[in-house]
C-alpha cells in the first residue's frame, strides 16, 4: 500500500494509505463469493485436483495458505493450521454443514475409529448438523468428548463428517488429489507427484564412491520410468500397464548396498498405489508442478507485504490472487473482468468464471 499510494499521490491524487485500504477490501463481497463458487465449480467438476501450501502471516502470527486448482482454476485459503482437519475443511467450500453418510463412515474406518463407536453414531436418527455447536453437541450426548482413546475419536469421526459434508455437496465424487506427500492432503482418490518422489533419492546424502554410484543408477531407472508413464498417458492399455506396475516393484524392491537408499526406496514401495495412480486415471498429471507455479504468487506477496492483519483482508488478498489465476487459465484477460464486474464503460463482458469452469470440466 505504500507503493500504491506513492504512485498515486505522484499522479496528482490525493490519497491515503488507509483509504487504499478500504477500497481494496470493503464492499467486495461479490467478488469473495465468485472466488468460493469457482472453488465450489472446481471440485463439482474436476477429475481431478492438486494442491500445495506455504506460510502465511497474519494478524502478526504464523499460517498457512493452501492452494486448490487445476488447468481451470486456482484458489486460495489462508488459515492458522494445515492439519487434515483444516484441508478437509476447505474441501466443504465455504458450507459449515457436517454430514453422517456412507463417505463418512468409510473415512472413520479407514482412519481405525472403532466400530463400536461407528455403530454408535449410525444408529442415531440425526445426520445432517448445521453448524460446529450442534455438531459438538451431538458428539458431547454421546460420549465422545469423555473419551481418552487414541486415535482421538472426536477428531476421527469431526473428519469424517466434513468428508460425508464434501459428498454430500456432490465435491469430489470422482476426483483424484494430487500433492507432494504431505500427509494433511491424503483424502479420499490420493496421487503422489513423481518429481517430489525422485527428490528424496536425489537429495540423500552419499559418503562413498559405491553409495553415489547406487543413487545415480537408481535416479536414472527412476527418470527412464516416468518417461514410460508420460508415453502410457498418450495411448493406455492393460498390457502395457501390468508391464509398468511390474516394472515399479523391480526399481523399488532393489537392494542397493546401500542401506539409507535402500530404506527409502522400501518406503516409496509402500506408496506403489498413489504413485501408480496414473494408471488407473490417465488424465491425471505426473507431478504438482502447477500447484507450486500458482502459489509462487503467496509467496512473493509474503516477502513484499510480510502479511494481513484483518480477517477480511486475508479474505480479499486469497479471492483476488484465486480470480486473477482463473482468469489467466480460462483465457479471459483480468482487466475485461474487473471492468466487467464493476461496470466500467467500453469493456466486454465477461460470463461468470464458475460458470466457464463447468463449461471446461464438461466430458468431450
Amino acid at each position: 500500500m505504500p507503493r500504491l499510494a506513492t504512485l498515486l499521490q505522484s499522479v496528482g491524487v490525493a490519497i491515503s494509505k488507509r483509504e487504499i485500504q478500504r477500497l481494496l477490501t470493503e464492499g467486495q463481497d461479490g467478488f469473495l463469493a465468485e472466488n468460493r463458487d469457482v472453488l465450489r465449480a472446481g471440485l463439482q467438476t474436476s477429475p481431478w485436483i492438486s494442491v500445495d501450501d506455504t506460510g502465511a502471516r497474519h494478524k502478526a502470527a504464523n499460517g498457512y495458505c493452501t492452494q486448490i486448482g487445476n488447468e481451470h482454476f486456482s484458489w486460495f485459503g489462508t488459515r492458522s493450521s494445515k492439519s487434515r482437519l483444516n484441508f478437509l475443511d476447505l474441501l466443504r467450500a465455504g458450507h459449515t454443514d457436517f454430514v453422517l453418510n456412507h463417505a463418512a463412515f468409510d473415512y472413520m474406518r479407514s482412519r481405525a475409529l472403532s466400530a463400536p463407536l461407528i455403530a454408535r453414531l449410525a444408529e442415531q436418527p440425526e445426520t445432517v448438523f448445521a453448524d460446529q455447536a450442534a455438531w459438538s453437541a451431538h458428539l458431547d450426548r454421546l460420549g465422545f468428548t469423555a473419551l481418552a482413546t487414541t486415535p482421538d475419536p472426536v477428531l476421527i469421526a469431526t473428519e469424517g463428517a466434513i468428508w460425508g459434508s464434501v459428498h454430500a455437496h456432490d465435491f469430489l465424487r470422482d476426483a483424484v488429489v494430487l500433492s507432494d506427500d504431505a500427509g494433511q492432503f491424503a483424502v479420499g482418490q490420493h496421487a503422489l507427484c513423481w518429481v517430489h518422489a525422485e527428490r528424496l533419492v536425489h537429495k540423500l546424502d552419499t559418503f562413498t564412491d559405491r553409495n553415489r554410484a547406487a543413487q545415480q543408477k537408481v535416479r536414472k531407472l527412476i527418470w527412464d520410468f516416468y518417461a514410460d508413464l508420460k508415453v502410457f498417458q498418450t495411448n493406455p492399455n492393460k498390457r502395457r500397464r501390468l508391464a509398468l506396475r511390474a516394472r515399479f516393484d523391480r526399481i523399488f524392491q532393489r537392494r542397493t548396498g546401500f542401506a539409507t537408499l535402500d530404506r527409502l526406496l522400501a518406503r516409496l514401495h509402500a506408496n506403489k498405489a498413489e504413485l501408480l495412480m496414473v494408471l488407473e486415471r490417465s488424465e491425471i498429471p505426473l507431478h504438482t508442478n502447477g500447484s507450486e507455479n500458482d502459489i509462487r504468487c503467496q509467496v512473493t506477496r509474503r516477502k513484499v507485504s510480510a502479511g494481513t492483519r484483518s480477517d477480511l483482508g486475508r479474505d480479499c488478498r486469497d479471492a483476488f490472487l484465486g480470480l486473477g489465476k482463473t482468469c489467466a487459465k480460462l483465457g479471459v484477460a483480468v482487466w475485461d473482468y474487473l471492468g466487467s464486474r464493476l461496470g466500467v464503460p467500453g469493456h466486454p463482458g465477461v460470463p461468470s468464471l464458475p460458470e466457464l469452469i463447468r463449461c471446461r470440466g464438461q466430458p468431450v
